[in-house]
């Protein structure tokens, strides 16, 4: 959690500065971003609600993502990590929305991806989505790192909308 948290700080400078929020949606993270992100003193100025959907069912219950928006979707995917981040960011009206899929490990997922394997989404004023391989099957140190990585895209996106720039492809 300590190496999280200087990219979370800077992440909650630059939403406080703005007047944005964000919303998470994480699965194999485990909870990972949304407790980085509130570690940060004066969070609630800009932290709207995070859920962990590690299940299909969570998903249905929390996100209500309808079964034709999934169709031809399969999870761990970046169309799968940007519609789950669209959903929580329209959900709860925030500014950004990011989301996380993914096989921490020791194993793989039932969809065939290898322990190590993540993709992430920010959505909102920039939208991008990126995938992690790990190559490891060490389940702490993937979620510890597809944490950072979702917090080093978003910090990305938020820092090339603040210098003027698109803050990331669309995908």
């Amino acid at each position: 959690m300590q190496t999280l948290l200087p990219q979370a700080e800077r992440i909650g400078a630059l939403l406080k500065a703005r007047g944005e929020t964000i919303a998470v949606c994480e699965s194999s993270i485990g909870g990972l971003l949304s407790a980085a992100l509130l570690a940060v003193p004066g969070a609630s100025a800009y932290f709207v609600s995070g859920a962990v959907v590690y299940t299909r069912t969570g998903g249905d219950v929390l996100l209500a993502i309808p079964p034709e928006a999934r169709q031809g979707l399969r999870a761990s995917t970046e169309p799968y990590a940007l519609l789950m981040a669209r959903t929580i960011r329209a959900r709860l009206g925030a500014t950004w929305g990011v989301a996380e899929t993914g096989a921490s490990g020791p194993s793989g997922n039932r969809y065939g991806d290898a322990a190590g394997h993540a993709c992430i989404a920010i959505t909102g004023p920039a939208e991008k989505a990126i995938t992690i391989e790990t190559g490891s099957p060490d389940r702490v140190a993937n979620m510890r790192a597809f944490a950072a990585a979702a917090l080093g895209l978003l910090e990305e996106s938020l820092s090339a909308r603040a210098a003027g720039g698109e803050g990331g492809a669309r995908a």
